[in-house]
């Protein structure tokens, strides 16, 4: 099982960290793409290391690809025809996860989003006025999984391990870092 999750510069630190951190203590194989190189620079200036560069990454559908928030990382994300394609391909068989401004300044645009319950960032609803987020702090439609805000990471990453694996796993996970407990 596979899951990409895009880095752009000016991500939002918690906002992949926390979700790729679930991710990887439930066993998933995650591939952090760099979209503009191997080094990402944060929103809050932490430089990462991607496990990729977004040309090295393959242009197919995934088990799941996860688009962080952040600005102007999304806006960086959005502005990537590989990235907006790779996407696009995942959606048809697999889950495309985002959170804070990414589900409005990435999903959206890709008519992701139409009819499903989803949320964004309080305020980026203008970047998609015809979707009609929820406000909650996360949603799951179907293969579709969004998150408003870093606040929600740790719920967005718990339920991106649901789907792909089982709850038990996502509750073991849970239940391991004491989270909510």
């Amino acid at each position: 099982m596979k899951v990409v999750v895009f880095l752009a510069d000016g991500f939002e630190e918690a906002e992949a960290i926390c979700p790729i951190d679930v991710m990887k203590r439930a066993g998933i194989d995650v591939i952090l793409a760099g979209v503009s190189g191997k080094e990402i620079k944060s929103s809050h200036g932490v430089n990462v290391a991607a496990d990729t560069s977004l040309d090295d990454l393959e242009s197919k559908a995934y088990d799941a690809v996860f688009c962080p928030g952040g600005m102007p990382g999304s806006v960086n994300l959005s502005q990537s025809w590989k990235v907006n394609e790779i996407i696009v391909k995942t959606a048809q068989t697999g889950i495309v996860a985002a959170i804070c401004a990414a589900p409005a300044v990435v999903l959206a645009p890709l008519g992701l989003l139409a009819g499903r319950r989803v949320t964004c960032f309080p305020g980026c609803e203008a970047y998609a006025p015809s979707i009609a987020f929820t406000g909650d702090g996360v949603d799951v439609d179907g293969n579709i999984i969004t998150a408003k805000s870093a606040g929600w990471a740790f719920d967005l990453g718990l339920a991106l391990v649901e789907k792909l694996i089982s709850k038990e796993q996502a509750e073991k996970v849970r239940s391991s870092i004491y989270y909510k407990d």
